[in-house]
């Protein structure tokens, strides 16, 4: 967080000095504490009614804003250039703690509401409803060295090109920000005063994004020599201490990166295994994790994954499990199995939407304040868990101090058996007082305020769904996780795929905006781990035809794919970008969906497509292997000569299930599987 410093003056050849006066910095390990609500903030109109019909759940809570905000959409984006009007552009997401914090402090104050109703057409964007505009714009704030983060504030000219930008502002000048109201008064007076100016450092950043978003990597040959950078470039970001990636010396905010550790399971090095062995260990016992509910929070802001940022997302949650399954897979230890059957337990019964879909995510916010529905006071601790409340503290780290604005995030700071140890008790009698503490709080915790619950359901998280339980299927047998990743593949099927192609957002029998890359390439992921747990043909039908789909629209050339498809709506550049953040890329999940489908279906076609992504990317995989982990997971696919393995045989017959057993739980998993009998037999042919 830069030093405060006074607003620069603008006319516009002093926006980029805001860009170095502010960093702009995405709250996190260090946040701010917040002042109470100040006059006039929180105060109400009639809803906009442009918001309050919208698929996602965050415009809605904006429809009562006294921002007149418009979704993104032509009647606003030719308003800005009838008008000749900058926009104001805000991106975020329901579960978002600081989107909420900005919109009680600014978007609801009369003031700011008035100059920028004034001087801005105002677009409010749902981030996981359009991580196309997310991508564009996350890439214009670090284009001059600013941290990227919710809520994202950004101002563009009329040609939704980025003339200044950060995160969070505070509604007055504080914790080294500028204050909201100054910025756009200053913005607005230099489109007013220096407009030409302003528009040619804006046409420049554009012209810059464009490049940056649709790098020209040189295609080549992909050979076993790649797989050595990646071990070099984990070990070199690897926490020894405390497990995960980052940088150090302060290594926070810190992610459980599940690309990563799956890619890493799958090198035969034992400094790999130990990296992808500890870090899940670590992950396990901290306050990321959920202790009483299973899942995960979104990420740690400490060295040690003690604190989180207490939103738990679909996305996050079922790559994680997916990678607690391939640990268990990989080293037999049975905690791994534990904390994925935890996690997919939590999917099933806080998520699911009653069709089968999965929502997206749990607020970080209960009863009016960040993490309270997580966090307990010693007090309120002894009193749920009763008579077992002294030996639940020690193993849940619980102190009068706490850890946490005086509270305590329930982590496991010491095991069944070091407790008995300490007290001289039998270490059965201390495991069983723990499970029953767990199950007293879990049980009083209930009776909170809960968070709020995003509904909206998206088709590529619910792909990275549809794979986990496929998965814990596959991994650990239980019937109900193949019977609920079938449903959510048949409702999104239903629901959000129209002739081959995917919308992006569904929500309360409504499904809005165009799918993206992500959408096809994971939902056809999906699919085929669903096929090889459930031989119904319509699965392996359905990822082929979304792998056409692909092929056709997506393509950028010599293996190549773009985010958007050849008839997406044009926005200021249409990326090809491998890298990934929180979850796989679309050309990676692109290029494992087809490996795999091209095997499965004897399409030398497809099998080429996903090669073919993998020789686009060589540069990437040489030069920063640890930037696209899910990307180099295909690569270790593609290199160890898969095969198919094909069972013949009713899938009720014992033979049939043990030779199934045997051939899906090999790890790593240079192979596919498949099921053929009488039923099936007729349509795979």
């Amino acid at each position: 967080m830069a030093p405060r410093s006074p607003l620069p003056h603008l006319p516009a050849r002093a926006l980029a000095a805001l860009f170095a006066a502010w960093s702009g910095a995405a709250p996190g390990a260090q946040e701010p504490a917040l002042p109470p609500p100040g006059p006039g903030h929180g105060a109400a109109q009639e809803p906009v009614h442009r918001l309050a019909s919208a698929t996602s759940p965050y415009l809605r809570q904006h429809a009562a804003d006294l921002v007149d905000w418009y979704p993104w959409g032509e009647e606003a984006l030719a308003r800005s250039r009838a008008e000749q009007k900058p926009i104001f552009l805000s991106i975020g997401y329901s579960a978002c703690h600081w989107c909420h914090v900005m919109a009680r402090e600014s978007f609801r104050d009369p003031g700011t509401a008035r100059s920028l109703n004034a001087d801005f057409v105002c677009i409010l964007v749902d981030r996981e409803e359009r991580p196309d505009l997310d991508e564009i714009y996350l890439a214009a704030l670090a284009a001059p060295g600013q941290q990227g983060g919710w809520p994202m504030s950004l101002f563009l000219t009329p040609e939704q090109q980025p003339i200044f930008g950060g995160t969070y502002f505070p509604p007055a000048d504080a914790h080294g920000r500028p204050g909201f109201r100054r910025v756009v008064e200053r913005v607005a007076a230099a489109w007013r005063e220096d407009r030409q100016q302003v528009q040619r450092g804006a046409g420049e950043l554009a012209a810059h994004l464009r490049q940056a978003l649709a790098p020209e990597l040189p295609p080549g040959e992909v050979t076993p020599a790649l797989l050595d950078g990646l071990l070099a470039a984990a070990r070199a970001g690897f926490d020894r201490e405390h497990g995960g990636f980052g940088e150090a010396p302060h290594w926070a905010p810190k992610f459980p990166q599940p690309g990563l550790l799956r890619a890493l399971l799958r090198l035969p090095d034992a400094e790999a295994a130990g990296m992808a062995r500890t870090t899940p260990q670590h992950l396990a016992a901290g306050g990321i994790c959920d202790q009483l509910g299973g899942g995960f929070h979104r990420y740690s802001t400490d060295r040690a994954w003690r604190v989180p940022h207490f939103e738990k997302m679909l996305g996050d949650n079922a790559q994680l499990a997916t990678c607690y399954l391939e640990a268990y897979a990989r080293t037999g230890e049975a905690g791994f199995a534990a904390v994925a059957r935890a996690t997919l337990d939590w999917l099933l019964r806080e998520l699911r939407d009653p069709g089968g879909g999965f929502r997206s995510s749990l607020d970080a916010v209960a009863g009016g304040a960040e993490g309270q529905f997580f966090v307990w006071r010693l007090a309120e601790f002894t009193a749920a868990a009763g008579a077992d409340a002294a030996v639940a503290a020690r193993h849940f780290g619980v102190t009068a101090a706490g850890n946490w604005q005086g509270a305590n995030v329930l982590a496991q700071a010491a095991s069944a058996a070091a407790i008995a140890r300490e007290l001289d008790r039998p270490a059965a009698e201390v495991a069983a007082a723990i499970v029953r503490a767990r199950a007293a709080l879990l049980a009083a915790r209930e009776r909170r305020a809960r968070p709020a619950v995003d509904d909206k359901v998206l088709c590529a998280w619910n792909g990275l769904a549809i794979e986990a339980l496929a998965t814990g299927y596959a991994v650990l047998g239980e019937v109900r996780y193949r019977e609920a990743a079938a449903g959510a593949a048949d409702f999104v099927l239903r629901e959000l795929v129209r002739e081959g192609r995917c919308l992006r957002s569904w929500h309360a029998g409504q499904a809005r905006h165009r799918g993206v890359l992500e959408d096809h390439a994971l939902l056809a992921d999906g699919l085929v781990a669903l096929f090889e747990v459930d031989p119904d043909p319509r699965w392996l039908h359905a990822a082929r035809d979304l792998l056409r789909q692909i092929a056709a629209r997506f393509s950028a050339g010599a293996g190549g794919l773009h985010a958007t498809a050849d008839d997406h709506e044009p926005l200021l550049a249409r990326t090809r970008n491998a890298a990934e953040t929180a979850q796989p890329s679309g050309m990676a999940a692109a290029a494992r969906a087809a490996l795999r489908a091209g095997l499965l279906l004897g399409d030398e076609r497809l099998y080429e497509l996903g090669a073919g992504v993998l020789r686009a990317n060589r540069a990437l995989l040489e030069r920063a292997p640890v930037a696209a982990p899910s990307l180099f997971v295909a690569l270790q696919f593609h290199l160890a000569d898969p095969r198919e393995v094909v069972v013949a045989g009713e899938p009720d017959d014992p033979r049939t299930q043990a030779l199934l057993r045997a051939a899906r739980g090999a790890f790593p998993g240079a192979r596919v599987v498949a099921n053929v009998h009488a039923g099936n037999r007729a349509a795979l042919a």
